[in-house]
C-alpha cells in the first residue's frame, strides 16, 4: 500500500496543500499548532462526536456553506448564490440591484434544485480497490473492476438511498476514498446584498486585491418534523444543526493562523512540463480571446438595458470569471518560469530514473517520452474541443439545439409526449433569460475564429460554408441563420414542439434547420474523428499519471505530498500576512470602507455605491462591528485555495468563524498548477461586514439575534 510515500511526513513549502481532514492527526495537526491552531484533529473531524466537518457543505454544484445558527442559517458567497438571487429578480423586483431580506421567515424564498451536501463520514477505500486489480490488466480493464466495486460500496454504503455516496481516487487513482453524504433539498433565500455591495468592482475588481466587494449571501436550510431532507413543503421547519460554528467578532492581525475548511474544485499540482505547455501556450490564449469576443458583447447591451442586465447577469459571470482566471495563471506560469522549472526536475528526474540501483526496483525508464508522444497527439484534440465548447457551443441556440436530438430518438407514443414536455420546459427557462441580438453578435465573434483556426483533421464541414456561400463575412452567416432558424423564436419553437408528429416531414424541418445543422455538423465530427482517439488518449493519460505520481514520490522522498483537489473536503491553513507582488508595491492585509468610498462611480454600475451606505459610512454608523473608527472589509492570507473554496469558512486558532472566502489575488491563479507561497493569497470577506450590512443596511436584528457568537 502507498499511504506511507504517499502521505508520510515530510518538509514541504510553508501554507502549501489541501489536506484530507480524516487524515489531519497523523500528519498535519502538529504542524497546525505549531503555527498557532488551538484546536485537535478530532475537534476538526470526529464520527464520534460533532466536529468543524458537520458545519460545512457543499453549497449547490460547487461552492461551500456553513452554518452560522441553531436555525439552518447559512452563509456562503454573494456569487455563489448568484444563480437564486437572478432567478427571482426581475423589472419589478430587482434583487440584483437592490439586494433582498426576508423580515421573517415565511418571506424566505424557495430555490427549486439548490441543494446543500454535509458529509457524514468518510473511508479510506484503498486497500479494497486494490484488491480487485491485477497489473496484467489492461486500463478498461482496471477501470472497469475499480468501476464495478465502487457501485457495490456505493450501493451498500448508501442505506437504500438514504445517503448519497461518492468515491473518488487521490494521487491520480494511487488512493480511494469514499464519502457518505447527507443532502438537503429545501433551501431557501434569506437575503442578498445589492450587487453594489455583493459583487461591487464587477468583473473589473474580481481575482484583484485590493478588494472591497461584500460578497456574501444568507440561505437557510429546511427539512422535514425528523430534521431529515426534504423537498420543499410549507410544513418543513428549519434544519437543527449538530454544529454550527460560533462567529468572533474580536477582529483580525496580521500573522494570525487562519485555516480554510471547505470543497475545492480541481487543482493540477503534478503536471508534467508537457501538459503546462499545452495549457498555458495552445488552449488559454485561444479560450481568452473566444471569451473576451463574448463578453465584449454581453458588456455592450448590459450597458444599455436593465432587462438585460439581470438577464446576463449569471451568464455574464460565468464567462468572465474564466477568462480572467487564465489571464492571470498564464501570467503568474511565466513568471515562476514554471514549464522550465518543471523541464528541470523532469532533466533531475531521468537522471534518477536511469541509474542503475533505481532501475533495478523500478521501470520508470522512458515515461517523459511517452508523455511528450501523448501532448503531440492529444493537443490538437484539446484545442478543438475548446473551439466547440467555447466557440460552437457558445452560441445559446446552438447549445438548445442538442437537447432537441431527444425528438428524433423517442419511440413510441409516450416517450414522444415525454419528450415534448421536456422541451417545452426547456424552451420555457431558455428564452426568459435570452437575448437574440446579443447570440447573433455572439455567432459572428466566435464562428469567425473557430473557421479560421480549427485543426484541419479535426474541422466540421459546416465552417466551409463561411467562405463559399457567405465570403468570409461570419455577421452575414449570422443573420442568415438567426432568420432561418426556429431555435431563436420561442413561439415558433414550442408550436413546432407541439406539432411534432414523427413524420418525415417534421424530421426533415428539424434536421435543417441551421441552427441544428451546424450542431450536428460539430457533433459528428466529434463522434466520427475525436471521440475514440480521445478516449485511448485520455486512458493512456490516467495510466502515465497515475504512474508519475508513484515515480515522484519515489523520487522526492523528503516532499510531502497532499492530494490534489477533487471537490471533496479539505484543509488549508496558514496566517494573515501582506504580500509584495511587484517591485514597490506592497499589499496590505486588510481593507476598509474607506476605500471601497474611494471607488465610487456613479457611472459605473458595478462602482455605484448605495446611498444608505454612504450615510452609514458618513455617520460612522459601524455598529459593535467596526473597529477604531474604521469598518473593515476584506483581508488576504497565505491559505492554498482554489475554485470550489468559494463561500469556506476562515477560521481562527481556536476555529471560530471570522471570514468567508470568496477569491485568489490575481498573481495566485496560477496556483492550481504552482504555488508561489510569497505570491499566492486568499482573499476573504471579513465576517464583520456581513453583520454590518445585516444589522445597519437591512435591518435584519431576528438574524443577528440568532447568529451563535462566541463568547470573547
Amino acid at each position: 500500500m502507498l499511504m506511507v510515500s504517499i502521505i508520510g511526513l515530510r518538509t514541504m513549502r510553508a501554507d502549501e496543500g489541501m489536506w484530507v481532514p480524516l487524515l489531519l492527526h497523523k500528519y498535519t495537526i502538529d504542524d497546525m499548532q505549531k503555527k498557532g491552531f488551538k484546536l485537535t484533529a478530532e475537534d476538526i473531524y470526529s464520527i464520534n462526536k460533532a466536529s468543524l466537518k458537520d458545519a460545512v457543505m457543499i453549497f449547490g454544484g460547487g461552492c461551500t456553506a456553513e452554518l452560522i445558527s441553531e436555525q439552518g442559517l447559512i452563509i456562503t458567497n454573494h456569487h455563489c448564490g448568484y444563480g437564486a438571487i437572478q432567478h427571482h429578480s426581475s423589472l419589478e423586483h430587482d434583487y440584483l440591484t437592490n439586494g433582498f431580506y426576508a423580515p421573517k421567515m415565511g418571506d424566505e424564498l424557495e430555490n427549486q434544485n439548490l441543494t446543500v451536501t454535509f458529509l457524514v463520514r468518510m473511508e479510506d477505500v484503498t486497500d479494497k480497490v486494490m484488491a480487485v486489480i491485477d497489473p496484467k490488466m489492461t486500463e478498461n480493464q482496471r477501470n472497469s473492476a475499480i468501476n464495478k466495486l465502487i457501485a457495490d460500496l456505493s450501493m451498500a454504503a448508501s442505506e437504500e438511498g438514504k445517503y448519497n455516496v461518492a468515491i473518488k481516487p487521490f494521487f491520480n487513482g494511487n488512493q480511494y476514498f469514499m464519502f457518505i453524504q447527507k443532502v438537503y433539498r429545501d433551501v431557501r433565500l434569506v437575503l442578498a446584498p445589492p450587487s453594489a455591495i455583493g459583487k461591487f468592482g464587477g468583473d473589473t475588481d474580481n481575482w484583484m486585491w485590493p478588494r472591497h466587494t461584500g460578497d456574501f449571501s444568507v440561505f437557510r436550510i429546511y427539512a422535514d418534523n425528523n430534521n431529515e431532507p426534504s423537498e420543499f413543503n410549507v410544513e418543513n421547519r428549519p434544519y437543527k444543526p449538530i454544529k454550527s460554528f460560533e462567529v468572533s467578532t474580536k477582529g483580525i492581525k496580521e500573522g494570525d493562523f487562519t485555516m480554510v475548511f471547505g470543497y475545492p474544485g480541481r487543482t493540477q499540482q503534478y503536471l508534467t512540463s508537457f501538459a503546462v505547455r499545452m495549457i498555458s501556450e495552445i488552449q488559454n490564449p485561444v479560450r481568452i480571446v473566444l471569451r473576451q469576443n463574448r463578453i465584449d458583447i454581453m458588456s455592450k447591451y448590459m450597458n444599455e438595458s436593465d432587462l438585460i442586465r439581470i438577464q446576463y447577469a449569471a451568464k455574464y459571470a460565468r464567462v468572465s470569471n474564466a477568462w480572467k482566471k487564465w489571464i492571470g495563471e498564464n501570467r503568474g506560469l511565466k513568471r515562476l518560469n514554471a514549464i522550465e522549472k518543471k523541464e528541470e526536475l523532469e532533466k533531475e528526474f531521468e537522471k534518477w530514473a536511469n541509474s542503475k540501483q533505481v532501475k533495478k526496483k523500478y521501470d520508470y525508464v522512458g515515461i517523459l517520452n511517452e508523455y511528450k508522444q501523448l501532448y503531440t497527439e492529444l493537443s490538437p484534440i484539446n484545442l478543438t474541443l475548446d473551439y466547440i465548447f467555447e466557440a460552437a457551443f457558445a452560441v445559446e441556440i446552438i447549445n438548445l439545439s442538442r437537447s432537441f436530438t431527444a425528438l428524433l430518438d423517442a419511440t413510441g407514443e409516450n416517450a414522444l409526449l415525454g419528450a415534448k414536455k421536456r422541451l417545452n420546459a426547456a424552451a420555457d427557462a431558455f428564452f426568459k433569460d435570452y437575448n437574440a441580438d446579443i447570440d447573433k453578435e455572439t455567432f459572428a465573434a466566435v464562428f469567425a475564429p473557430y473557421a479560421l483556426n480549427a485543426p484541419t483533421e479535426y474541422r466540421p464541414d459546416v465552417l466551409n460554408v463561411l467562405n463559399t456561400e457567405f465570403g468570409g463575412d461570419a455577421m452575414q452567416w449570422a443573420k442568415y441563420v438567426f432568420d432561418k432558424t426556429i431555435f431563436s423564436k420561442k413561439d415558433e419553437l414550442i408550436k413546432f414542439v407541439e406539432e411534432f408528429d414523427g413524420s418525415e416531414q417534421k424530421i426533415q424541418m428539424l434536421v435543417s434547420d441551421p441552427a441544428f445543422e451546424i450542431m450536428e455538423s460539430v457533433v459528428n465530427i466529434y463522434n466520427d474523428k475525436i471521440r475514440i482517439k480521445q478516449m485511448a488518449l485520455e486512458a493512456k493519460e490516467d495510466s502515465l499519471d497515475r504512474i508519475w505520481m508513484q515515480a515522484l514520490m519515489n523520487f522526492q522522498t523528503d516532499r510531502n505530498f497532499y492530494p490534489d483537489a477533487n471537490s471533496t473536503l479539505r484543509v488549508s491553513y496558514g496566517k494573515i500576512e501582506s504580500a509584495y507582488p511587484y517591485n514597490g508595491v506592497k499589499y496590505l492585509f486588510q481593507t476598509t470602507l474607506e476605500g471601497y468610498m474611494e471607488k465610487d462611480n456613479p457611472e459605473i454600475y458595478d462602482y455605484r455605491v448605495p446611498e444608505k451606505l454612504k450615510e452609514l459610512y458618513l455617520a460612522k454608523d459601524y455598529g459593535k462591528w467596526g473597529e477604531n473608527g474604521q469598518m473593515p472589509v476584506a483581508f488576504i492570507a497565505t491559505n492554498h485555495t482554489t475554485g470550489g473554496n468559494s463561500g469556506s469558512p476562515v477560521l481562527n486558532a481556536n476555529g471560530q468563524l471570522i471570514g468567508v472566502n470568496f477569491d485568489r489575488s490575481w498573481e495566485s491563479t496560477m496556483s492550481d498548477i504552482m504555488f508561489d507561497p510569497e505570491q499566492c493569497r486568499n482573499i476573504s470577506l471579513d465576517i464583520r461586514f456581513a453583520l454590518f450590512i445585516m444589522e445597519k443596511y437591512f435591518g435584519a436584528e431576528r438574524l443577528i439575534n440568532e447568529i451563535n457568537f462566541a463568547k470573547e
